[in-house]
């Protein structure tokens, strides 16, 4: 369920807080493991950037989840900051 009081967590926050740091694992070393640039999980985790389809799978082999776990983290986090101000409702008969 999608908080309605806030923005949902970003996925970076869960990687870094709920993964990297209760392993002590580094981005330079997750990102070498991934074969992919730090720059990638920096940027995930400063919540510059979103986590992608590829990504999440990469993450999810990585760190024993579900490439849907992270996409929903990031879904959630994206519809929350786009939500309309209004939503009108549509008589659709």
């Amino acid at each position: 369920m999608i908080p309605t009081n806030r923005i949902p967590t970003h996925p970076g926050v869960i990687l870094l807080e709920e993964f990297l740091e209760p392993i002590n694992l580094t981005q330079v070393a997750l990102a070498t493991h991934l074969n992919i640039p730090v720059q990638r999980i920096n940027e995930i985790i400063r919540g510059k950037r979103g986590v992608t389809p590829d990504t999440a799978w990469l993450l999810a082999q990585a760190l024993n989840t579900t490439p849907e776990f992270w996409m929903n983290l990031q879904t959630n986090h994206d519809l929350a900051l786009n939500k309309p101000k209004e939503i009108k409702a549509i008589a659709l008969i």
